[in-house]
Order: structure tokens, then C-alpha cells, then sequence
């Protein structure tokens, strides 16, 4: 597993790899600005320009904390949920990632069939969900498990992490049944595999690559497996 890593760690200069890593950063942004600017304008809504506290009198400010407030929070949020995000949209280029791995690594294979657009849609806002909402529940519980919360978050996100990653990059040769097949007989191994890729999420910058080489280093572990098959 950690050859598989070392390979897609070093084919990171790809420009096809480069050109995803951008997107997948791009489009996350974009939509991390789109949610705040929402929530703010809920805020508005909502929270009146002025109050009236007793002893204090009128209050003209409270909008204003509350804004600040949001931005922050947002900026809090964005650390945790980037990665869940960037993750879902670089499943939309998997394709791409795969098929620059398979080009240098696989030469000799013939070319991927193409995954139907809607079900590689459909997958990537499953995938979504589901990382965006355990990570917001392992949020409220890391206070419970106080040191060992770096751990609770590998092994959360090293498991949906390797479960999908495997998945979509297995169901480009065997389908969708071939692949789930596959990834239950060696589910151990990918599990550990998605931890290696887990890892790196704490640190800042790095892990908003890790979902280009969590696609490449699963495409390797597939037709590894594949060969011991």
C-alpha cells in the first residue's frame, strides 16, 4: 500500500493531476463563498439593525457582531468541511486522475469505458453527504474523546475515505457490482489504505491534495489487487 502511495505521489507534477487539484480547489471555494454568503444574508434577515437592552439602551452594533461571527465560524468550518468538499468535486474528474495513472503506470491496458455521467453524479453527491455528515457529528464527539480525536478522525475518514475511493476507481473496469464485490473481499486493506490517506488531512494545504492522490493511489491498489485476483 505504501508503494501505491509512493507511486501516485510521484507522478503529482502531471499536469492532468495539477489541472484537477485547481478544479476540485476552484469549485470548493466557490461554493464554500456561496454557502456564507447565504448564511449571511440569513443573518440579516433575521437579526434586527438595533435592539433595546435595559440599562444599556439601544444597541446598534449587534448585526454587525453577528456578521463577524458568521465569517469566523465559517472560516472554522471551512478547515474541517474543505476536504469533504474538495473530495466530492474531484470525483466528478476521477476519470482523468485514473486514466493519467493508467497511461504511465498501465500502458498495455485497453481503455476504460466510460461511466455514465448521472452515475458518477449520483455517486460523488452520495459520497458528499455522507462525508459532510459524519464529519459535522465527529465535530460534536472529538470533545468527548479529547486526545484521542486525531485518531476518531483517521479512522472515520480513513474508512469512508478508502471505501469510496476504492469504489469509483474499481467500477471503471468491473462495474458497479464487480467493484463492490472487491472491495468487501479486501476490505481490510483499503480501510488501512484510506487511513494513509487520512493522515495528511490535518495539515493545512497538503490535504487539499490528498484527493487527487487518494484517486491515484486507489487506482493503483485496484489493479494490484486485480493482478493478485
Amino acid at each position: 500500500m505504501l508503494g501505491d502511495f509512493l507511486k501516485a505521489l510521484g507522478q503529482l507534477s502531471d499536469r492532468r493531476f495539477l489541472k484537477v487539484v485547481l478544479l476540485g480547489v476552484a469549485l470548493s471555494l466557490a461554493l464554500l463563498v456561496a454557502v456564507y454568503a447565504g448564511f449571511a444574508q440569513v443573518v440579516a434577515w433575521l437579526v434586527p439593525d438595533a435592539i433595546w437592552l435595559p440599562f444599556v439602551g439601544e444597541v446598534t452594533w449587534v448585526e454587525t457582531l453577528m456578521s463577524w461571527g458568521s465569517l469566523l465560524l465559517m472560516i472554522g468550518l471551512s478547515v474541517f468541511l474543505m476536504v469533504p468538499v474538495a473530495s466530492a468535486f474531484t470525483g466528478f474528474f476521477l476519470d482523468t486522475v485514473a486514466d493519467a495513472v493508467e497511461d504511465r503506470h498501465y500502458p498495455s491496458l485497453p481503455p476504460a469505458p466510460n461511466v455514465a455521467w448521472m452515475d458518477a453524479l449520483i455517486d460523488s453527491v452520495n459520497f458528499f453527504g455522507v462525508l459532510v455528515a459524519v464529519n459535522v457529528l465527529a465535530l460534536v464527539l472529538y470533545a468527548f474523546v479529547g486526545p484521542f480525536a486525531p485518531l476518531m478522525f483517521w479512522a472515520v475518514n480513513g474508512y469512508l475515505l478508502g471505501r469510496e475511493y476504492f469504489q469509483m476507481a474499481a467500477m471503471r473496469r468491473l462495474g458497479r457490482e464487480g467493484a463492490r464485490a472487491l472491495r468487501k473481499r479486501h476490505s481490510g486493506q483499503i480501510w488501512v489504505a484510506g487511513i494513509l490517506m487520512a493522515a495528511p488531512l490535518s495539515l493545512p494545504v497538503v490535504n487539499l491534495v490528498i484527493p487527487v492522490l487518494g484517486a491515484a493511489t486507489f487506482t493503483h491498489l485496484f489493479h494490484r489487487l486485480s493482478r493478485e485476483r
